[in-house]
């Protein structure tokens, strides 16, 4: 019984119970998130506007602490020519990564975008994107001034085993006038 310690006797909880709690407090889906850089770094950085390619890779890597251990895809149309990309495609942010941490990510992606400034909110998904085999979740969103966000996050295969992608795609404000 913990009660009947001695001042010169100290017991402790039980090294289990110890850790259960401490799980139960540490793991919550923003610190499981930061045990993933690509998570945190996509979190930290591809809800920004403004970025270049160089300065969402810098953004990133200060979010994590190092250099990018991931694959990124970012372009954005608004500040800089993205050749051989679609025209319902304005920006695209998108981090590609070893293993299946779609869960850990879907957590991650869901607190970041409740967050204030909260990022859109939840709409029909347009008809320019559709979930693939691998998708865990998309979602499409609506932002300021006409603008709509799409939202991916999945896994698919590779030639050294399975990859987990998030992406965030923003649609030009015109974009159901490009469909006709």
């Amino acid at each position: 019984m913990f009660g009947s310690a001695s001042i010169h006797e100290t017991r402790f909880a039980p090294a289990s119970l110890v850790c259960a709690a401490l799980s139960a407090i540490c793991l919550s889906p923003s610190t499981a998130a930061a045990r993933e850089p690509a998570i945190t770094a996509f979190t930290a950085a591809c809800f920004n506007k403004g970025y270049t390619q160089q300065r969402i890779t810098q953004a990133m890597e200060h979010a994590i602490g190092g250099p990018l251990s991931f694959d990124l895809t970012f372009w954005d149309k608004a500040l800089a020519p993205a050749p051989n990309t679609s025209d319902f495609h304005e920006r695209r942010c998108e981090v590609a990564f070893a293993g299946d941490h779609t869960q850990t990510a879907i957590d991650a992606l869901r607190e970041k975008m409740a967050t204030p400034p909260v990022f859109g909110h939840k709409i029909p998904l347009p008809v320019t994107h559709a979930a693939n085999s691998g998708t865990a979740l998309i979602e499409g969103r609506e932002l300021l001034r006409g603008r709509t966000a799409v939202i991916q996050i999945g896994t698919r295969p590779t030639q050294t085993g399975i990859e987990t992608y998030i992406i965030v795609d923003r649609l030009p404000a015109n974009w159901q006038d490009q469909l006709q």
